[in-house]
C-alpha cells in the first residue's frame, strides 16, 4: 500500500507541494505568530515555498493578512523574517 503524500499550496505563488517542501507560519490560540519548524505545532497554518523570492513577495505584499483575515503589524513581519534568516537562509 502506498502512503499519502500530504500536499499544500503556497499562499503566494499557488503551487502544489509536498507539505514537508513548504515552510509553515502558524497563528497560536494566545494570537502569536511563528514559523513552524516542526511541522506539527498546533494553530491555524499557512505555506509557503523556501524560495526566497516567494519569501520576499510575501513580505512585500503583505501575504498573511489575506491568509489569516486579519491586519497584520510589520513588527510580526520583521519577527518572521529574522526566524526565516535564521533557519531557512544560506
Amino acid at each position: 500500500m502506498v502512503k499519502k503524500i500530504p500536499m499544500r499550496m503556497c499562499i503566494v505563488c499557488h503551487k502544489m507541494e509536498d507539505k514537508r517542501d513548504l515552510i509553515r507560519i502558524i497563528k497560536t490560540k494566545e494570537g502569536e505568530y511563528l514559523l513552524d519548524t516542526t511541522l506539527k505545532a498546533n494553530g491555524r497554518g499557512a505555506y509557503i515555498c523556501k524560495d526566497p523570492e516567494c519569501f520576499a513577495k510575501l513580505m512585500k505584499t503583505k501575504g498573511l493578512n489575506r491568509a489569516f483575515k486579519e491586519n497584520i503589524p510589520n513588527e510580526i513581519y520583521e519577527k518572521i523574517q529574522g526566524e526565516y534568516d535564521k533557519y531557512y537562509k544560506n
